[in-house]
């Protein structure tokens, strides 16, 4: 790829991030979190956001070596500690007007060989201390977008038998295409895309199904559904009157599980990369909606630790359907990034559900939520249990079963 075209589909890509990520309006201020690798990318979404109305754009720039510089040298008791001013600041500029982006790329392999307590710890604190902010997030209240940035770290992760250069440029390339920019309008494109999104969420909202049955190598599990659940997938409505795409790339259409209401084994198809550590092979059992039994075959400590951190942490929060052919999985890359990985293959989350995809939800209580199974955690991690091998079924109201999904492609959706 020419300097030129580089240049020009990531000037696409953060006018893509403003103008359809998050559809900011005149007068909105941008919250910004991104990696120090990412900065070219950062400026020209600066750039975009003002030319759109932007009053401020404010970036905090996180940066690996610092990150690792705390599990080198911080002190033990260090580890539950956490920014909670930052976070409540960021949860103060949201309820003020504020748009929240997140450019995202980084290094799955980070914390890989440090002490997974140290890391369970630090993640614990920095749930609690961010739990004000994500909420607006996890409601709706505001529009948001993650978008990705390739890093040299991320690259030597997705591409590790080629040079640094060659390895950042073919994540780069990857990326593009995934985000749909490497076409001559990128916007018109997404469009077409949410229009495809939209059919399905309206198909399987008419469908109300009660439960969704998995079958797969590996995979026997029923997952219910929330009392009036609803299904989402691609630009939805914020409750600011914003129709914005948080996810780019996606490929998903979600709703919300009933915590109470899922049973049955269920494996992993991909890697989990979360908070720099890579858990794969994962392998765990339900009973009445929490996990009972889990494995893996690296970063089992880590995963265990995840499943400790509150009680809604072992218990379901969202339910993701992902067409086996999206172009994600067809690139055959494992990107290693949740973000693209779980638009790569069906998924389910733990943790904190939406509440947006619930119908009546506005002016509820989580708690009034809650019973009609919304989960409530510190935390929400998506994990991929899609494939070409997988079948799903719904089962309506009425108890008829219907086929939804087959060799992991939808059946008339």
């Amino acid at each position: 790829m020419t300097q030129s075209l580089f240049d020009e589909r990531l000037d696409k890509l953060a006018a893509l991030a403003v103008r359809v990520g998050l559809n900011l309006r005149p007068g909105q201020e941008v919250v910004m979190t991104a990696p120090l690798d990412s900065i070219a990318l950062v400026r020209r979404i600066a750039e975009h956001a003002y030319k759109a109305g932007a009053t401020l754009v404010t970036p905090l720039i996180g940066d690996d070596e610092v990150a690792l510089a705390r599990y080198r040298h911080a002190a033990p008791e260090a580890f539950d500690t956490a920014s909670g001013w930052l976070y409540e600041g960021m949860a103060k500029a949201f309820q003020g007007g504020a748009a929240r982006l997140a450019v995202v790329g980084e290094d799955p392999t980070l914390l890989g060989a440090q002490d997974p307590a140290k890391v369970a710890r630090a993640n614990r604190a920095r749930s609690i201390a961010y739990r004000p902010a994500l909420e607006l997030i996890t409601s709706f209240a505001i529009n948001w977008n993650l978008v990705p940035a390739a890093t040299p770290g991320w690259a030597r992760a997705v591409f590790p038998e080629l040079a640094p250069d060659g390895a950042l440029a073919a994540l780069w390339d990857a990326i593009f295409k995934a985000c749909r920019v490497d076409v001559a309008d990128p916007v018109a494109e997404w469009a077409a895309h949410n229009a495809t999104l939209h059919a399905r969420t309206r198909h399987l909202n008419t469908k109300n199904f009660s439960e969704l049955r998995y079958r797969g190598p590996g995979t026997e599990l029923t997952i219910g559904l929330a009392d009036g659940h609803l299904w989402a997938g691609g630009a939805e409505p914020a409750k600011n009157g914003i129709v914005c795409n948080p996810n780019i790339p996606t490929e998903e259409v979600f709703t919300t599980p009933h915590a109470q209401r899922v049973n049955g084994t269920v494996r992993s198809t991909k890697p989990l990369a979360y908070q720099g550590t890579l858990i794969e092979d994962i392998v765990v059992r339900f009973e009445g909606g929490r996990i009972v039994e889990a494995h893996a075959s690296r970063g089992a400590d880590v995963l265990g630790k995840v499943l400790e951190t509150d009680e809604g942490a072992a218990r379901l929060g969202e339910v993701a359907l992902v067409p086996h052919s999206s172009p994600i999985s067809a690139s055959g890359l494992l990107f290693r990034n949740t973000l693209f990985d779980e638009n790569a293959a069906s998924h389910i989350a733990l943790g904190q559900a939406y509440t947006t995809c619930l119908r009546d939800s506005v002016g509820k209580s989580f708690e009034e939520l809650g019973t009609r199974g919304a989960n409530a955690s510190l935390i929400h991690i998506d994990w991929m249990i899609g494939s070409g091998a997988l079948d799903i079924d719904g089962v309506t109201q009425d108890g008829a079963v219907e086929p939804l999904m087959r060799a992991g492609e939808f059946v008339a959706v």
